[in-house]
């Protein structure tokens, strides 16, 4: 069974569906005729969208779910204790991972794996964009929605996938990808990742699953990825690099606007047309030439690029507006990493240049929070007033002694304080907040669906 072609006739389950990963393989599955069923803990506009596609999605895990599947696709947060799992191995029914899965989706087409601690999901949605404007209509599979298509992945009729090729567990060797963006290295997933050596081994081993005649676009700014490249002895494919200083595709004159940007990029000696993005952030700019660099190696055309880049709205939970009220902006964000959160506080700043940024910062599993505590404390000095909230434990166990008080003590000022009642720090930051102020959620857990109630909050303060 190893191949797509193997799998007409035969039904195929998906457990934890409903993941931004497991749920664009599924509907790119559905989209090529394949049988799929699914299980997750709760019904969602994901699951309801694979519902109305075909899938026969079962809410709750159960033996029963796997009855009758042929071969089983496990997303990497699934323990292995989960009866469906067990039963699959019990009745000798194949069990693939998800990237084992988006290797076999990518087989036969011109594929980019677009990887880095940070920027995968806004890279890989702009990437996926401009190409779109360019023509080639390629498939995708992505960690997060499109804004303006409120897609994650699409079966396209052209030769090219784009896929988010997620570090967090090594994995992402299986795609042996013809092309590749990386945009940063630093250390994060400790539970998996001890030290940064064992990050930079995974990455050189990423690399070297790139198609020979193909091709590494990388970010010549970010320290990780320049050791990195000092490591690459590969002469077999082309990189290229980008960045505000020395590189193949130089940035310049940056003009940071609150809800937008502006630059010009330098290719070897010649000035294309200006880049110009409706979001803000200088971290923005250099994911959209990243995604230049790779439109070009994929022989699309710059100017169809450059105006696909300008369309781009942005994607879910990456800055993005949730609505407002009596002057108060509220934005919902999914940095759960301190250089994340770095880059994510500065476009707030910059967003409310005369306001105020208060947070709502969710830290995200126990080992990343024991790992940075310092960290976190540091960059969300950024703020002008931050409410820590319980750690979100996605798989983790609870680990001793670690608390978001961690984060707090370190943080060692007045602005920085924990609330662990998600009910009371919506009354705190709606209380708090004037006109010109923007309230941020912040955090890779359930912290965003505190947003569009803070919203409803100021509706009625304001009303």
């Amino acid at each position: 069974m190893d191949a797509l072609g193997d799998l007409r006739n035969k039904r195929i389950h998906f457990v934890g569906i409903g993941g931004s990963g497991m749920s664009g393989i599924a509907r790119i599955m559905l989209a090529q005729g394949l049988a799929v069923s699914g299980s997750d803990v709760k019904r969602s506009t994901v699951i309801d969208s694979l519902d109305a596609l075909g899938a026969k999605v079962f809410i709750g895990h159960s033996t029963e779910n796997v009855l009758g599947a042929d071969l089983v696709i496990s997303s990497g947060a699934i323990a292995g204790t989960n009866p469906e799992i067990l039963a699959a191995l019990e009745r000798s029914i194949p069990i693939w991972s998800r990237a084992r899965a988006l290797s076999e989706l990518m087989k036969g087409k011109k594929s980019v794996a677009v990887a880095g601690t940070h920027g995968k999901t806004t890279t890989t949605s702009m990437l996926t964009v401009a190409l779109q404007e360019a023509g080639l209509d390629p498939s995708f599979s992505i960690g997060g929605l499109i804004n303006s298509s409120g897609l994650n992945a699409h079966l396209g009729s052209g030769d090219v996938f784009i896929a988010e090729a997620d570090e967090s567990d090594g994995s992402f060797t299986a795609y042996k990808p013809y092309g590749a963006i990386i945009t940063n290295i630093e250390l994060d997933h400790v539970d998996h990742f001890p030290t940064i050596e064992s990050v930079f081994e995974s990455f050189e081993d990423f690399v070297s699953t790139i198609q020979t005649g193909g091709f590494l676009v990388a970010c010549g700014d970010d320290p990780g990825v320049r050791e990195l490249l000092r490591r690459i002895t590969r002469t077999d494919i082309q990189i290229v690099t980008y960045g505000l200083n020395e590189a193949d595709y130089v940035i310049s004159r940056v003009l940071l606007e609150p809800k937008s940007s502006l630059a010009r990029i330098t290719h070897t000696g010649k000035v294309l047309p200006e880049l110009s993005m409706s979001i803000p952030g200088g971290h923005n700019i250099l994911n959209a030439v990243a995604a230049l660099a790779t439109g070009v190696l994929l022989d699309a055309k710059i100017d169809d690029l450059i105006l696909g880049l300008r369309k781009y709205s942005g994607s879910r939970r990456r800055f993005e507006h949730k609505g407002g009220a009596g002057g108060v902006e509220v934005i919902d964000d999914y940095g759960h990493h301190p250089t994340e959160i770095r880059a994510t506080l500065a476009a707030a700043n910059n967003y409310v240049p005369s306001g105020r940024v208060i947070v709502i910062f969710q830290p995200h599993r126990f080992s990343r929070t024991q790992a940075f505590a310092s960290d976190f404390a540091d960059a969300l000095k950024l703020a002008d007033r931050t409410f820590v909230l319980e750690i979100y434990p996605a798989s983790e166990a609870p680990i001793p002694g670690v608390t978001s008080a961690l984060i707090t003590r370190q943080a060692d000022v007045e602005n920085i304080t924990i609330e662990p009642s998600m009910l009371k720090v919506v009354d705190e930051v709606v209380a708090l907040a004037v006109a010109g102020d923007l309230i941020l959620t912040l955090g890779a857990g359930d912290v965003s669906s505190l947003a569009p109630v803070i919203v409803q909050a100021l509706e009625e303060k304001y009303a």
